[in-house]
């Protein structure tokens, strides 16, 4: 399989390269700052600078055709309420209005969790990227494209074992990025599991597993 990785040198983006480049999946990883070349080629992944703010649809429509599936987990991480917009909302718009230029139709998007954030200090800051996210989850979810949007909880960074609790709702908890590559390197693998959101927390289900509990549990059940 071939998959192009938008935010490839992120948290996620970079665990998610690396397994599916041990699988034997060609990914080519986009990113923004040129600085961060050898984080994507360490993954194995083809590293390719791209700017979702200033490249084109038609750009980006270029850098996707050829692949098999795209998935965006880029983020504008806290640097401001304009980039917020500009990335994780319009940028968002502008990668699956290019997918579906390029035939692309298999688009994995890392989303944000509702509960994110309750019981904390919520600034304005938070109430923007929040509401971008639910938009930009809105226009994919009306697009032709087959998508799937996973919403995990609150992200770590110590190492994860590979098992999740994903459901079309679930409690909200911690999720380790380790498991949120694990579980997203399932889900492409399996393209029955598409036009759907799912929620997802560390738990006690493989990946794998877990994915295709969601692809059972979609499919209509005799009584």
């Amino acid at each position: 399989m071939r998959v192009l990785q938008i935010g490839a040198a992120g948290g996620v983006g970079r665990r998610l390269a690396q397994l599916l480049v041990e699988r034997g999946d060609q990914v080519t990883g986009m990113f923004r700052n040129p600085a961060q070349i050898d984080t994507v080629a360490a993954t194995g992944a083809t590293p390719v600078v791209g700017d979702l703010i200033a490249d084109s649809v038609e750009t980006l429509a270029d850098r996707i055709k050829g692949h098999d599936a795209v998935v965006f987990s880029a983020g504008a991480h806290g640097t401001g309420l304009d980039q917020t917009t500009l990335i994780d909302g319009k940028g968002l718009e502008k990668a699956a209005d290019a997918a579906a230029r390029a035939g692309v139709l298999r688009f994995v998007l890392v989303s944000a969790f509702p509960d994110s954030g309750r019981g904390g200090l919520v600034n304005d800051r938070f109430e923007h990227y929040m509401r971008t996210k639910k938009t930009a989850d809105v226009y994919l979810t009306r697009t032709d494209l087959d998508w799937l949007i996973v919403r995990p909880g609150l992200l770590r960074d110590e190492p994860g074992d590979g098992r999740v609790t994903a459901g079309l709702a679930i409690e909200y908890g911690d999720v380790h990025r380790d498991n949120v590559a694990a579980f997203i390197d399932a889900a492409l693998h399996n393209p029955a599991l598409n036009r759907t959101i799912v929620e997802l927390t560390d738990g006690h289900t493989l990946a794998a597993e877990a994915v295709a509990q969601l692809v059972d549990g979609a499919r209509p059940h005799s009584h």
